[in-house]
């Protein structure tokens, strides 16, 4: 949507990813959110009931976003409903929102809360912004005390974890992954996964083909924007060649910031030793 600095979320009291200083809101605010990830991010900071508008692609909590109005599409907002529900704040993404869009909204929302988390030690930042301005500084703090704790976790576990490069898959048709710089890579990089060098584009298209992975451990099929099954595994194998292992992973837990990230973490944790030894078998097959 813009060119924001790294970390960029609400490193001051209030500001968020463009600079922009927020005051504190009150209890009346009317809060549309365009991110999903922020939308279980409001509800876990207790602002539920301030939140009036939401995307269909915000589905967490489930029970308690089913009573929100959905406003359309992360890139398609249906600016005439959003409009009617009268925000006194609209929460965006540089990512994931569409510049002209979130523009239009600025000409008649009198807030617009702009986030971009570049890494995962940029959550804290994004919970004391939001906390900062709908007055949950005290929530807001209680998750960056559990953050830290699932950081920690991670940080120890992956002292004993064996370095592997990955290729991270968002899209089937065309085929695209995601670059070094994007908060998946680098939440990928707290376990010791490097993603491949794909240029300059943050979400380039690729050939997906043996020399595309050459040089890959492991091929993860994300669970979203795509929604990747066991039924595309044959598919990617046959693509990309014997060389690496191909698994699924819940994009959520590894590419939604807010409060899904504390889980996220101890996901990896998880996760990763039980896909290196897949990578360490199939290492030993092909020998």
């Amino acid at each position: 949507m813009s060119d924001a600095g790294p970390g960029a979320a609400g490193h001051a009291a209030g500001v968020d990813a463009l600079g922009v200083r927020h005051a504190p809101a009150g209890d009346r605010s009317r809060i549309v959110s365009l991110v999903p990830s922020i939308t279980e991010l409001l509800c876990a900071l207790g602002l539920a009931d301030q939140v009036v508008g939401r995307t269909t692609f915000c589905i967490h909590p489930r029970e308690t976003v089913a009573r929100i109005v959905r406003v359309g599409g992360t890139k398609k907002v249906r600016i005439d409903r959003l409009r009617a529900l009268c925000p006194t704040h609209v929460v965006v993404n540089v990512d994931e929102n569409d510049r002209r869009q979130v523009e239009e909204i600025a000409t008649f929302a009198p807030h617009v809360i702009v986030t971009h988390p570049s890494g995962p030690r940029d959550n804290l930042a994004l919970y004391r912004l939001l906390g900062h301005v709908f007055g949950a500084r005290d929530r807001a703090e209680t998750l960056c005390r559990d953050f830290e704790a699932a950081f920690d976790r991670l940080r120890r576990a992956a002292s004993g974890f064996e370095p592997l490069e990955v290729l991270y898959l968002i899209w089937r048709e065309p085929w695209m992954s995601i670059s070094r710089e994007t908060y998946i890579a680098q939440v990928l990089a707290l376990a010791k996964w490097r993603s491949a060098n794909l240029g300059p584009d943050r979400y380039p298209e690729i050939p997906l083909d043996p020399e595309s992975a050459a040089g890959i451990d492991l091929v993860l099929l994300s669970s979203e924007p795509y929604p990747f099954k066991a039924r595309h595994l044959e598919e990617v194998r046959a693509r990309v060649g014997p060389g690496p292992v191909v698994a699924l992973m819940d994009a959520e837990m590894v590419s939604w910031y807010g409060s899904r990230a504390i889980r996220g973490l101890d996901y990896l944790r998880d996760f990763v030793p039980r896909a290196a030894a897949r990578c360490r078998e199939h290492r030993r097959r092909e020998e």
